[in-house]
């Protein structure tokens, strides 16, 4: 025995035990034979399973495994003992309406089994995959914005092209339609340690749509909206909802030529508040075949989770009507 196997501590079940608790791993065992499962305490309260059920299978197991993962995870568990060496598999799991993320993590192809038993552990991996699929999701915004302000760019000196004489005018319309359109994204991404507080409805709509009015033109934009307050936190939902609104019309809306004009309403009622978003003028309207783009998606996540609203597209030959509505709480939030 060499010096430091001498001073190596000697591990009991119970430090084990501890060990695994702290962090946070779950054991299994399985018959290959019989298909029985059994587990540690921490398994039972991952899996949600009652204690006094003692007899696990798969099967069992299964009722809480989310449908969209279950044939796969099926799959993967039947062929765990042809897989060399170790496997890993992540899924999701129903918990009370939630999702959570289990990892099952074992050895295959029959390695270093026991009187027919196979050994693994469970880990709750939830924030870790909560984590990714922000990163992704961040990644992926960040990818539409940055298209979009090029597009957006593109627009603006096309309106202002129109309206200037001189090459010195364009440079300075440009100019601060360019700065409208920097104030506009601090409020859908607010520098971080700048509290904006609470703002009107109207001025914020007013604050986003002036980088798109155009000198000159007669009534090319109008903002009609009642006196409401929108909080902070509802503020850059509402902000990146009619950012793409308006995005979206300088593309290929009333907001891409002169001749377009968009009229933006409201009414209040007690517990909800409908904001309309009516464009004329504009190009022929032709529908989407789809509304799965990834700013489409956007839209209607930041309308239900942030503002406990909806958002209604009407694509009339006319221009586009836009119907949103929002809990009043929540845009006061």
């Amino acid at each position: 025995m060499s010096p430091t196997d001498a001073m190596m501590p000697v591990w009991h079940e119970k430090h084990l035990r501890a060990a695994t608790r702290a962090a946070g791993v779950a054991l299994w065992s399985w018959n290959v034979d019989t298909d029985a499962i059994t587990m540690d305490e921490a398994a039972y309260d991952l899996w949600e399973v009652p204690k006094s059920e003692r007899k696990i299978t798969f099967e069992i197991l299964s009722r809480n495994i989310h449908p969209a993962d279950l044939e796969r995870v099926r799959s993967a568990f039947a062929a765990t003992r042809a897989v060399v060496g170790a496997y890993e598999i992540d899924f999701r799991v129903l918990s009370n309406g939630d999702v959570r993320w289990i990892s099952a993590r074992g050895q295959g192809d029959d390695a270093d089994i026991t009187d027919r038993i196979m050994f693994g552990i469970f880990l709750d991996v939830t924030q870790r995959k909560q984590a990714e699929e922000a990163n992704e999701l961040l990644a992926g915004e960040m990818g539409h914005r940055v298209k979009n302000l090029l597009t957006i760019a593109t627009a603006l000196t096309q309106i202002t092209s129109r309206s200037a004489e001189t090459k010195e005018d364009m440079v300075h319309e440009l100019t601060s339609r360019l700065m409208a359109l920097e104030r506009a994204q601090d409020l859908i991404r607010p520098v971080p340690g700048r509290k904006t507080g609470a703002t009107l409805l109207g001025d914020l709509i007013s604050v986003l749509l002036a980088p798109y009015d155009e000198k000159g033109a007669s009534v090319r934009i109008r903002v009609s909206v009642p006196k409401i307050n929108v909080g902070e936190t509802s503020s850059t939902a509402l902000a990146l909802v009619i950012h793409e609104l308006a995005t979206n019309s300088a593309k290929y809306g009333a907001l891409s030529i002169s001749s377009g004009t968009l009229d933006v309403s409201c009414n209040a009622h007690e517990d909800d508040v409908a904001v309309v978003w009516t464009e004329r003028g504009g190009p022929s309207v032709v529908p989407p075949t789809k509304l799965e783009g990834f700013g489409s998606k956007m839209v209607h996540r930041s309308m239900a989770s942030q503002l406990g609203g909806t958002i209604a597209f009407d694509w009339s030959e006319e221009g586009v009507v836009v119907a949103l509505r929002m809990s009043k709480h929540r845009l006061a939030n």
